[in-house]
């Protein structure tokens, strides 16, 4: 018996090898958020009623490409059905209408099948409908009220010449007759009114030099044709260019004081105009 237990002892156990292979798990498919929607027409003027195609015809079509199965499949609105794909639809199906109203279309958490038709499936979403989403419209918002902060901010630093240069563009001629307190005030108001369009004029080079145009001709340094056509000297009527067809006149000078004759030409007139 002593033998036969040292016998048993000196049994060599082979090592077991442990498995290092992590097994991958497929993600999980993200759940449909149950909640009532509202879809709204992307026109700006509303018809009262509007419906859209919520099966699929040879007149309008109505498919889903699925990228899975890589094939077209057939969509319709079944309101006792819980897909809106017809290949996962059995037995009779009972067909609905899907209508806008004055613009808007409000589907309750109830109806997930038109839910998921018009938020996942159909070919017209983003075109001519889309779904409001508190999220994006946060966003949308935020943006547009961090613009407006930036052209505050940057109406509130800017020099007055600078100033009643963009002001022009808003205000025309009225601002020359405007003191200082008045064309910032009115800045500030542009500037909330139309951020985007403020904080484009301001990096907007051609502003300047186009206000820098008005206020010599206004001064007679130079002077303008009837036609709007040429502009020369004030002082003895010497050509400085002529304007090109269909353009702005102060626009067009403006761009010819960037030119190396320009240069010099707007060298002297704001010599003329200090």
């Amino acid at each position: 018996m002593a033998k036969q237990a040292r016998a048993e002892e000196m049994v060599e156990v082979a090592p077991q090898r442990v498995s290092t292979k992590v097994e991958k798990k497929e993600p999980a498919k993200p759940s449909w958020e149950v909640k009532d929607r509202i879809y709204f027409l992307k026109t700006k003027d509303n018809p009262l009623t509007l419906t859209i195609p919520g099966k699929h015809t040879k007149k309008h079509a109505l498919l889903w490409f699925d990228p899975i199965n890589k094939k077209q499949r057939e969509l319709r609105y079944a309101t006792n059905q819980d897909s809106p794909i017809a290949d996962e639809q059995n037995g009779e199906v009972t067909m609905g209408h899907i209508i806008f109203k004055d613009g808007e279309l409000r589907v309750p958490k109830e109806k997930k099948n038109l839910q998921q038709l018009l938020s996942l499936y159909h070919p017209l979403r983003d075109r001519i409908y889309y779904e409001f989403s508190a999220t994006a419209v946060a966003i949308t918002e935020l943006d547009e009220l961090e613009i407006e902060i930036d052209a505050l901010n940057a109406a509130r630093t800017i020099d007055i010449d600078h100033a009643e240069a963009i002001l022009r563009v808003e205000k025309g001629s009225s601002v020359d007759t405007m003191a200082s307190k008045e064309i910032k005030r009115d800045l500030l108001l542009f500037a909330k009114a139309n951020p985007k369009m403020f904080l484009a004029l301001i990096q907007d080079e051609n502003v300047q030099l186009r206000n820098t145009a008005i206020k010599a001709q206004e001064a007679g340094v130079i002077i303008l044709s009837q036609d709007q056509r040429t502009f020369t000297w004030g002082s003895n009527n010497r050509k400085l260019m002529n304007v090109p067809f269909d353009e702005n006149p102060y626009s067009a000078f403006a761009a010819f004081l960037k030119t190396d004759e320009g240069v010099e030409i707007y060298k002297s007139i704001d010599k003329k105009l200090k």
